[in-house]
């Protein structure tokens, strides 16, 4: 690899020839060489691993490469060559002979640096050799002729021998530019003064510009960059105190190549660690050297007079960008910005932005996006400020509003409550009313009938009575009216075998029997009717009045309805399977057949309700055998199959939570009451008997019910009493307690005391209580009913029960209905991707299939709020302020003259009456509910009904939004996205600039990386 040994080309004509290919060892000496290889080669573990993975073919070929091309020169040798080059006693002719092949040398140097392992490159840096002092001492010679020349390009003849100075700073200048011990820049300065006076400047400069006519620059820039390629010689570089100096100062060469070359390892220098403070001071050396009135000027004028080598302007663009976005320091950054604006910058890239050039219109491009517009900062900050005032403006409009919406909302729930109470009460009415109608209607049939009956009766009884006179007429019959007012029926005796007409007839009017005057038969006629022919009657007199109805026709009308037949017996066992299941005598439940699926389905573990449970609950009302006929159930089936299933989990466990209050110990008197007591008093600053009066004459304007609520704990108990009353019974002097002490008495003096603290409690914080309760109530009541009368939940619950019924019908078999707890196991229920739960494909059912009802939450009104409320508490509070009502009309009716007590009873009462009517109504609507859905009162409070809804709610949006909306909530971000990254440009390009820098960890080939990097960027 290096091939040092082309210096001896003249001596070693076989150089030229390819050497015959030896045969391949065996494979466990052609491996042992192979590690040997790759370890000289000090390759990065990805690359060594790459070539670990060549068959033995490859590697043998890799080995003949590496010993073909093995290393044949010392580091020394190269060290010394460059040495005689610089060698101030040796003769301008000799230097003309010598140089000739120095190039050459350099070449063959940084191949060497390049391609032989690290021990090479150890040895040519280590202290004996010196190498980089070397190599940075030619670079200076090597360009001592064109720093001069561009200096005296601008001075008069006259000033030529002191204007030979400048190479003389390009290596003592260094020293002051460098934070270096004063040791060792007094050591440096007096070697290089030696150097000096032996060398005369005019011949140094004769034979440094035989030098720059060659790329003697360009290949020491290669060679330094190669030994910077390493982790150990790019240490040696960055603390150099001349290295990076000439590098800089390599700018000043007329080949733009190597210009470029020089700004693209500046610029790599920069991306590492602390390389951009290196790189800045190198440039304020270059700045002292070259006589600059500015820093990087001659860098612009390069970059704008060279605008014919596109390379060399990317690299400089490059640099550019790099030198002053890296910063993370804002204040600094603009600062560097502002020294190439100053230069001239941005009017030469306004000038370049229609380049051809595509590498250097992305690298003036990131630099415009990365420029800070310090005034349009400036305005956007008054325009921050201003926002923020704003919005802070509206941040308090906001507070205003929202609690104006508190207000509004109370309002309506008040007002939606209150309708509610109308709506029952009229409900009620209603239901009364119908009461009424249906009796009303019962008798006004009945007496239809009645009198449809006697109508009948009578007409009836009008027919026979003509045929009895038109019998009569004929003399068929006679009427013979008795004393007693009776009226019998004659027969007269027949007269000859004729037939008379009609005979038939009035045997069967005779058989009817006698009919007295009240209408009552008194028996039958015995007359015969003879079949022979008889004389005709006298006319008979005129007919008495229409009789009443025959009892016997009357009786057989008026008889009632026979009673319905009893309901059929269900059938006997082993009759075949019935239809329906008679659900405790009160509404026949039918049979829901097992569904036989194609695949096997995951188990939803619901809590099913019993076939007796179910009657007069919202399940009663849905069919959820409907539901499954407008479902795509080869599609449920395909996303929620499986093969496995856990054991059920038993979600009805639930854990019983004792508190137990542990004894209160309070010692009597004890200095920890005293000392609580003496402190309570304290808060409300008047004396013992202003307080004492107070509570005497219930006077909230002098006691603060805080104050009052305290006292109230040192109410003094039995054993305190017999304490301070055997205390006065023995005459003891009072003045000998304390203060605590002496309160106590007197205050527990006072009639009724425990009564009046609680009154005066009751009377502060009565209102308080009333507007604390009322919205929970009325949360209560609107949620209830807004439940319940939902009609697109119970849609969705169909949907629900159906979706069950088909998973479960073939392991636990169909169901009625279920728990609501079940619904929190939707999201648990999962396809058998795991990707989709069982709610989402209800909401994509229900968008798919039932639009209408894909908004069912907003029915369901306070719901949340009626969540937080505990039904039993407030019924609690609400039976505790009736208590405090009742105490409180037995105190101001003992004690009328209170006009306190008087006033608030006046006031209040009314008040309470609402509350508790509230009360039972909202306790009266939670029932309801949760009989409608089959839930128990007792198990089920409030703070467990409403949150399966506000969890079922929520679970089901998310859902929902992801479903309906995710087409608008991505374009939506990608836009939010865009517009940040317009706003925010600046600041992430700074971000993507940092976070490329490169920080060493003991890695090789970092350098050759950045270098690439930004190549390719």
């Amino acid at each position: 690899m290096g091939n040092a040994g082309s210096m001896n080309q003249h001596t070693d004509p076989r150089g030229h020839h390819m050497p015959l290919k030896l045969p391949m060892p065996e494979p466990a000496e052609l491996e042992e060489r192979f590690a040997l290889v790759l370890n000289s080669m000090n390759l990065p573990p990805d690359k060594a691993r790459l070539l670990r993975q060549y068959d033995n073919e490859k590697k043998w070929e890799l080995i003949c490469d590496q010993e073909r091309f093995q290393v044949k020169n010392p580091p020394h040798t190269y060290i010394h060559k460059l040495q005689g080059y610089l060698d101030p006693a040796v003769t301008r002719k000799k230097f003309r002979r010598r140089v000739q092949e120095s190039t050459q040398v350099l070449r063959e140097l940084e191949i060497s640096l390049r391609t032989n392992h690290i021990g090479w490159v150890r040895e040519f840096l280590n202290e004996e050799n010196k190498g980089l002092d070397v190599l940075v001492e030619y670079l200076s010679f090597a360009q001592y002729a064109v720093t001069y020349d561009g200096d005296s390009s601008d001075n008069s003849a006259e000033n030529s021998v002191d204007k030979s100075k400048p190479w003389n700073r390009s290596i003592e200048d260094l020293h002051g530019g460098n934070n270096l011990s004063s040791s060792v820049t007094v050591n440096s300065s007096c070697c290089f003064a030696l150097r000096s006076n032996t060398l005369p400047s005019r011949r140094t400069l004769k034979n440094s510009r035989l030098v720059c006519k060659k790329d003697d620059v360009h290949v020491c820039i290669m060679c330094l960059r190669a030994i910077m390629n390493y982790q150990y010689g790019f240490n040696m570089v960055m603390s150099h105190p001349h290295a990076v100096n000439e590098i800089a100062l390599s700018l000043n060469n007329k080949n733009p190549r190597t210009k470029a070359l020089v700004l693209e390892l500046l610029a790599a220098v920069c991306l590492v660690r602390g390389g951009h403070e290196i790189i800045l001071s190198a440039f304020d050396h270059f700045k002292e050297v070259c006589l600059e009135d500015q820093r990087f000027e001659k860098l612009m004028e390069h970059f704008k007079n060279e605008d014919n080598n596109i390379d060399f302007m990317v690299a400089c663009m490059q640099f550019i960008n790099i030198v002053v976005h890296s910063v993370e320091d804002m204040n600094f950054r603009v600062h560097l910005q502002y020294d190439f604006t100053k230069l001239g910058l941005d009017e030469y890239l306004d000038k370049l932005k229609h380049t051809e050039s595509d590498k250097l219109h992305v690298q003036i491009q990131a630099y415009l996006d990365n420029v800070f517009d310090v005034g349009a900062l400036l305005e956007d900050a008054e325009t921050k400020n201003a926002a923020l005032e704003r919005v802070e403006e509206l941040e308090e409009n906001m507070s205003h509003l929202t609690e104006k919406l508190q207000d509004t909302e109370n309002e309506a729930m008040a007002k939606i409550v209150e309708l509610e109470k109308q709506l029952m009460q009229k409900n009620k009415e209603l239901e009364s009313v119908r009461e009424v109608y249906k009796d009303a209607s019962s008798q006004v049939h009945t007496l239809r009938r009645m009198v449809k009956e006697k109508d009948e009766a009578i007409q009836k009884q009008s027919n026979l009575e003509k045929k009895i006179h038109e019998l009569e007429k004929q003399g068929t019959i006679k009427i013979q009216k008795k004393a007693d007012g009776d009226i019998a029926i004659l027969t007269p005796p027949p007269q000859g075998n004729g037939h008379l007409p009609g005979s038939q007839g009035v045997a069967g009017v005779s058989g009817e029997g006698m009919v007295s005057h009240g209408g009552v038969a008194n028996g039958t006629t015995h007359a015969m009717i003879s079949n022979g022919p008889s004389s005709v009657p006298a006319p008979a007199p005129p007919p008495p009045p229409p009789p009443p109805p025959l009892p016997g026709l009357t009786l057989d009308i008026s008889a009632p309805m026979p009673p319905p037949p009893p309901p059929m017996a269900p059938p006997l066992p082993g009759c075949g399977s019935p239809t329906v299941i008679m659900n405790s005598g009160l509404a026949a439940v039918k049979i829901k057949k097992p569904i036989k699926t194609k695949f096997r389905l995951p188990v939803f573990n619901w809590v099913a309700l019993k076939p007796n449970q179910i009657n007069g609950t919202v399940f009663n009302e849905i069919d959820d055998e409907r539901i499954l006929e407008d479902l795509n159930v080869d599609e449920f089936e395909e996303i929620f199959k499986t093969k496995a299933q856990g054991p059920p989990i038993d979600i009805t466990s639930s854990k019983q939570k004792t508190s137990q209050k542990g004894p209160n110990k309070i010692s009597l008197l004890d200095s920890n009451r005293a000392k609580n007591l003496a402190i309570t008093l304290r808060k409300v600053g008047k004396t013992s008997e202003e307080i004492c009066r107070a509570i005497q004459m219930l006077d909230l304007r002098t006691l603060p019910v805080d104050f009052v609520e305290c006292l109230m704990r040192f109410i003094p108990t039995e054993a305190e009493l017999k304490v301070l009353r055997q205390y006065e019974k023995e005459r003891k002097p009072l003045e000998n307690l304390t203060d605590e002490d002496r309160f106590m008495i007197q205050f527990s003096k006072i009639e009724r005391l425990m009564q009046k603290m609680t009154i005066m409690a009751f009377v502060a914080n009565f209102t308080e209580s009333i507007q604390m309760l009322t919205p929970q109530l009325h949360a209560v009541i609107a949620a209830s009913v807004s439940i319940k009368s939902s009609q697109k939940l119970k849609k969705i619950l169909e949907i629900i029960l159906a979706l069950g019924n088909y998973m479960n019908s073939g392991k636990r078999g169909a169901v009625y209905g279920f728990k609501l707890q079940s619904l929190d196991l939707l999201l648990d229920t999962k396809s058998t991707d795991r990707k989709m739960t069982l709610l989402h494909y209800i909401a994509n059912v229900v968008k798919d299939k039932y639009q209408q009802v894909s908004l069912f939450y907003n029915e369901l009104n306070y719901v949340e709020k009626a969540a937080a409320v505990s039904l039993d508490n407030v019924l609690l509070d609400v039976k505790e302020l009736q208590r405090g009502m009742d105490l409180t009309r037995r105190e101001n009716s003992m004690h009328g003259h209170n006009t306190l007590l008087r006033d608030f009873m006046q006031q209040n009462e009314n008040k309470l009456k609402k509350l508790q009517d509230d009360a039972k109504i909202a306790q009266d609507a939670f029932d309801e509910v949760l009989k409608f859905f089959g839930e128990n009162s007792k198990t089920t409070p409030p703070s467990v009904f409403f949150p399966v809804f506000v969890r079922f709610v929520k679970a089901y949006r998310v859902k929902r939004a992801i479903t309906h909306h995710l087409p608008c909530f991505i374009r939506s971000h990608h836009y939010i996205n865009k517009r940040q990254q317009q706003e925010l440009i600046a600041e992430l390009r700074k971000k993507q600039v940092k976070d490329s820098r490169h920080v060493y960890e003991g890695k090789d080939g970092a350098i050759e990386d950045i270098i690439t990097g930004n190549m390719l960027c």
